[in-house]
């Protein structure tokens, strides 16, 4: 992970004179959700599972020409409609029982798609002892409980604004988790979770796992960026080693 020191961005990993190893500074794992930790996306069939699929392509059907163009630009454009269609399929919804239907949804996802190759990459970084953290742009909701079940330290994740009398207004509260918020709230995630990473009080040593162009910021403020998309040398992310890389090609997830 980088820090500012001086006007010059350091990687944790780099040698310092006053301070420890990198060996023997924490280390973090930060994980994206939807195509890195699984094979698939979530939110549409999440908000399928929830409001159901009719009233779900209504929603989409009278917000087709902002998605069609949130899907060419991207950006913020693609933040501002998927709040939007949140908001319409959402909005008074009781907090409690979209997080009781948001929990069921996480497990039955995580047994159709989690990826194998990704389970035991995450199984190698929490044997070693490291810290490690969903961070996806999807609700929080369900990121939460599949981060429970899939047994990670923490979650990061967009999360879904409630108003009075505990009933969702379908908005953010906050940002979009996608892009330079995804490291901006892994910053912030850390530095509440400090002790809990160990009494050095160094910048941790940082890997991060993406698949797409909302992760780019996060592999690039990386000590160790890797791409598991399925687009390779084709896809944003291409000047990333790719998960065969750093494993050594192996099923083992170790470093070969």
């Amino acid at each position: 992970m980088r820090e500012e020191r001086d006007g010059v961005a350091l990687r944790s990993t780099d040698r310092r004179d006053d301070g420890p190893t990198p060996s023997e500074r924490p280390t973090v794992a930060a994980f994206d959700f939807d195509g890195t930790l699984t094979n698939a996306g979530s939110v549409f069939p999440f908000l399928v599972s929830v409001r159901g699929l009719i009233p779900v392509l209504r929603a989409v059907l009278a917000l087709s020409p902002g998605l069609l163009h949130a899907a060419l630009v991207g950006g913020t454009t693609a933040d501002q409609v998927k709040e939007r269609l949140f908001t319409r399929l959402f909005a008074g919804m009781p907090a409690e029982e979209l997080n009781r239907r948001a929990a069921v949804f996480a497990h039955r996802h995580l047994q159709r798609h989690l990826r194998e190759d990704m389970r035991r990459r995450l199984e190698w970084h929490r044997d070693q002892g490291h810290y490690t953290v969903i961070v996806s742009a999807s609700p929080e909701c369900y990121v939460s409980p599949a981060g429970s079940e899939l047994g990670v330290d923490g979650v990061v994740a967009t999360r879904l604004a409630v108003g009075g009398g505990g009933l969702l207004s379908g908005g953010y509260e906050g940002k979009n988790c996608r892009g330079s918020e995804k490291y901006a709230r892994l910053v912030g995630h850390l530095r509440a979770v400090g002790p809990a990473l160990g009494p050095s009080g160094e910048q941790p040593i940082l890997w991060a796992y993406g698949n797409s162009r909302g992760d780019l910021r996060l592999l690039e403020a990386a000590d160790h960026g890797v791409d598991v998309g399925r687009l390779g040398r084709f896809g944003r992310l291409r000047r990333f080693p790719r998960l065969s890389e750093v494993t050594g090609g192996v099923r083992g997830s170790g470093p070969s």
